[in-house]
């Protein structure tokens, strides 16, 4: 295992110290650098918290700022946090307007958050995403996981906050950006954890995994490694059928590299999946390319698609400022 670091037990809080001094202006670290929050704060507004294992990196700190989120909560790699992390999180930068939990459809996660709801000393509410279609339910999943829409969510969710919107209204918004969201991945190699220290699985030179999650849980199946236009194909297929996308629909294209992939790649599959979709006569309305929702340093991407409506477009033109997202 060859990995930038000085040890496995201190990847996590070397990495954290390194975000909030490169982003000093946007977030800082909270006590035992159990979240990362926003510098400036806003208690006037709806807070919104999320968080997860790290390793999924710029997912959740990176999105934490003006026009997304309030706090994350890092858990160590590949694991969910804890409840003392998100309860302080949210007391840390609740006000009046209470504390939104933006929380993907993972075991761990649902049952460390819905702990920290019944602990916290704040109004809270919840919304669960479950954008994943390769699977109906996983290694760590009841039902759909959560993967790239989250970050949608997210950011629409974040905007709409910001313009004053209410904690009600934001669940609303929140439930309805989600169901209206779907991705799936393709995995060319394994991530390798670095307490492990070995992949988490091994595909073969001409193999790929079908539908895999973000922690390289297994997929549909394992196929033959095949052109980017057909692996594209499939999953805008498997996507645009679950949406049931009209033709004249409006859509944001979502293409997420996994750590591993170069940004030439993920153009290439944006290229592909775009086409199709348009010969479905879904029209492509907004489109983020990048290295958003990682598996470490696993070769593949996913592709998701959200459709839009005015309000929805408009709140994903919102400005934002975070460290890993600006506009």
């Amino acid at each position: 295992m060859k990995k930038l670091i000085n040890s496995v037990e201190t990847v996590l809080q070397e990495s954290l110290d390194g975000l909030a001094a490169a982003h000093a202006d946007i977030v800082a670290l909270g006590p035992e650098r159990k979240f990362v929050h926003r510098r400036e704060l806003n208690r006037n507004k709806v807070a919104l918290v999320s968080g997860g294992g790290s390793g999924h990196e710029p997912l959740h700190t990176g999105f934490v700022g003006y026009g997304m989120l309030d706090a994350a909560c890092p858990g160590q790699v590949f694991t969910s946090p804890t409840p003392d992390q998100i309860v302080e999180a949210a007391q840390a930068i609740a006000g009046d307007a209470g504390v939104l939990f933006i929380v993907k459809n993972y075991a761990g996660d649902r049952m460390n958050f819905e702990m920290a709801a019944e602990i916290a000393e704040c109004r809270t509410a919840t919304v669960i995403t479950d954008d994943d279609v390769a699977v109906e339910s996983s290694t760590h999943s009841i039902g759909r996981r959560g993967v790239a829409g989250t970050l949608i969510v997210e950011k629409i969710v974040g905007a709409a906050a910001e313009k004053g919107a209410d904690l009600a209204a934001c669940v609303a918004l929140g439930e309805r950006v989600n169901a209206r969201t779907r991705s799936m991945g393709v995995a060319l190699t394994s991530c390798t954890v670095p307490a492990a220290g070995t992949p988490t699985f091994t595909l073969g030179e001409d193999e790929m995994e079908m539908g895999v999650g973000i922690h390289g849980e297994p997929g549909r199946r394992r196929v033959k490694r095949a052109e980017a236009d057909a692996i594209a194909a499939e999953m805008i297929t498997a996507i645009a059928d679950d949406l049931a996308a009209r033709a004249g629909s409006q859509a944001l294209l979502l293409v997420n590299g996994f750590g591993g992939t170069p940004t030439i790649e993920l153009y290439l599959m944006y290229n592909a999946a775009r086409r199709m979709l348009e010969g479905r006569g879904v029209r492509i309305a907004r489109s983020l390319v990048g290295s958003y929702v990682t598996s470490l340093d696993m070769a593949g991407c996913s592709i998701t698609v959200s459709l839009l409506d005015a309000e929805t477009a408009a709140l994903w033109d919102h400005p934002v400022h975070t460290a890993a997202l600006r506009w």
